[in-house]
């Protein structure tokens, strides 16, 4: 995957969804990001659709903070997000189960 900004990023998000595994989730998710790219998102999952938007989410179930670059590779799949993870690259607050499931649930590449 070509180098993508990550308003070009976030606009793939809503169509990469895969809805049978996003059945039954019901969440907004907050990334905030810092780096070159500085920016708040949120992603809406309902009823198997992903809804993408700048902002910040009244009450999200699942807050995920990153530099900007290491999220594009994160969810772009070239780097591992448990590694980044562990390593401080990703902070996530809120529902770790849906953090757990949240790679599985988009087809980015």
């Amino acid at each position: 995957m070509p180098d993508l900004t990550v308003s070009e990023f976030m606009a793939r998000m809503g169509s990469a969804i895969i809805p049978a595994k996003a059945a039954g989730i019901d969440a907004a998710i907050q990334f905030k990001l810092t780096g070159a790219q500085p920016s708040d998102w949120v992603v809406t999952i309902k009823d198997g659709k992903c809804t993408v938007g700048q902002g910040l989410a009244p009450a999200p179930k699942l807050t995920i903070s990153a530099d900007s670059a290491n999220f594009v590779k994160i969810f772009s799949g070239q780097t591992d997000p448990m590694q980044a993870f562990m390593q401080g690259k990703l902070k996530v607050t809120g529902d770790m189960s849906l953090a757990m499931k949240l790679m599985g649930l988009f087809k980015m590449g």
